[in-house]
């Protein structure tokens, strides 16, 4: 069975597209299943910020094959962890919780290299381009530790 991992932002088309993608290059695709999605529901169908296509492209990536989605309470069921982008989609997504089950797959990503500090991925839609940048760099780290994690998991 495929270990599912779920990206979660504000709206589903900057940070968590580009931490799909990343994720996505960096494991075996027959193993692990890896989607994104947004607390709100303003992208819904639409492709990610030509901002996030732009870097993610710079890396050798294409992420223009994702949509916009809105998390659910269906996506607990669905997804075995569940890596939020800052501390207001983490509040976002535990509202959503039905039971201390679903809590625990809810994570913050930039948790995975700072462990316990609870740091955001810096929302990088107002910004810059070089905001674009610095996320991918963040995210790039973050998703290289949850590789090894997904990849130890599967080997136990």
């Amino acid at each position: 069975m495929k270990t599912k991992v779920l990206m979660v932002c504000l709206g589903n088309i900057c940070r968590s597209p580009l931490a799909e993608g990343i994720l996505k290059s960096k494991i075996d695709r027959q193993k692990i299943f890896v989607d994104s999605a947004g607390t709100g529901d303003y992208h819904i169908g639409d492709l990610p910020d030509k901002r996030s296509i732009s870097v993610a492209r710079k890396y050798e990536l294409d992420i223009t094959e994702q949509r916009g989605r809105q998390f659910s309470v269906s996506d607990f069921e669905k997804f075995d962890h569940i890596y939020v982008m800052d501390n207001s989609n983490y509040e976002n997504v535990i509202s959503l919780a039905r039971h201390e089950e679903d809590k625990q797959k809810v994570k913050l990503i930039l948790n995975e290299i700072f462990p316990g500090e609870n740091v955001d991925v810096p929302d990088p839609y107002f910004g810059g381009d070089h905001g674009f940048e610095n996320v991918f760099q963040m995210l790039d780290e973050a998703c290289e530790n949850i590789a090894r994690k997904l990849q130890e998991e599967d080997e136990e």
